[in-house]
């Protein structure tokens, strides 16, 4: 009994192990690669050192067989022709050949052996990026199709408020009736549900323009000249370029870049309707807080309608 638990213990330890080197195979094959290309360099470098003493040897042997060739004779006094004189450099030369290739063959071999696990853990790099992106692809599609069921339901500002995680607010407004008497009135606004910016509630793409944004002003028309502005700057670029990333966009945001901004955006073809939206949606959503409508700040949600991985199709579409 303790034996068959002791194999299995065993079993599932190589198990582990072997699942560990399956997982971390590009960063082991990538190191391997890399330090048998500097062996590798270095076994040149010191059979290039042996090389210069063969090349000695076989110019020595070349010279010597050309001054037996002059006198016609070899040194045990036998007649030497032109033709013994090319027999003998012809097999000198394959000598040599063969010599310089056992030098060179080791750094050679392992050279190329590094390099092929290079080439492997790109290879391997390559095919789980497939798999993610086909993932991603996926998961955007059963998303948008879950967010059109909800709106389709219960209506796109429900659909947005637990999106966003936001609840409907009454703040107090002052107007002013005919009479010309002040009274404050309830307005219903929609207001985080939670206090301070917390991406989590959000889409991973989402950023919120508030007063910590350094282009964001007090003047609530402003703010949102100044989101409009760039959003139409932003499809400007798409236009111009055919495709547009969305850490491009961060960029004109002032928004730090994301690693996932950096494959994800959009591609402009309006006659391909498969490819996504071909255009660039800031997806402003607008909130406020504060207690009252004098001192209430109002805010955005931005929720970019980045289309997704966009990397694989940027060469595809570049050629229609």
């Amino acid at each position: 009994m303790k034996k068959n638990e002791i194999m299995k213990s065993v079993g599932l330890t190589f198990n582990k192990i072997g699942f560990q080197i399956q997982k971390k195979s590009p960063e082991l094959l990538v190191a391997a690669g890399i330090a048998g290309v500097v062996v590798s360099a270095v076994m040149a470098c010191k059979a290039t050192i042996k090389a210069s003493e063969v090349a000695e040897e076989t110019k020595d042997t070349i010279d010597e067989i050309h001054e037996i060739e002059e006198q016609g004779v070899t040194r045990a006094g036998n007649a030497y022709s032109v033709d013994d004189a090319k027999k003998d450099l012809t097999t000198t030369y394959l000598q040599t050949g063969v010599k310089y290739a056992k030098l060179y063959a080791p750094s050679v071999i392992l050279g190329a052996a590094s390099i092929t696990c290079i080439v492997a853990s790109h290879r391997v790099l390559k095919k789980r990026n497939i798999a993610l992106a086909a993932a991603y692809t996926t998961l955007d599609k059963s998303f948008k199709e879950y967010r059109g069921r909800v709106m389709e339901r219960f209506g796109e500002q429900v659909e947005k408020e637990i999106r966003y995680n936001i609840k409907a607010k009454e703040i107090k407004k002052t107007v002013v009736d005919e009479t010309g008497k002040k009274e404050k009135v309830k307005e219903v606004v929609d207001t985080p549900a939670v206090d301070g910016w917390d991406p989590s509630q959000y889409s991973p793409y989402a950023r919120r323009f508030d007063e910590t944004h350094p282009n964001w002003t007090k003047i609530p028309d402003m703010n949102l000249f100044y989101l409009k502005a760039r959003q139409a700057q932003a499809n400007d670029m798409l236009k111009t370029r055919g495709h547009l990333f969305l850490n491009e966009v961060y960029d004109l945001m002032v928004f730090p870049r994301t690693k996932a901004g950096a494959v994800v955006g959009w591609l402009y073809d309006p006659k391909r309707p498969e490819l996504g939206d071909p255009y660039v949606d800031f997806g402003m959503y607008e909130i406020r807080e504060g207690e009252d409508f004098e001192s209430y700040t109002k805010s955005y949600i931005l929720d970019f309608n980045v289309v997704g991985d966009i990397t694989n199709d940027i060469a595809d579409h570049q050629n229609i």
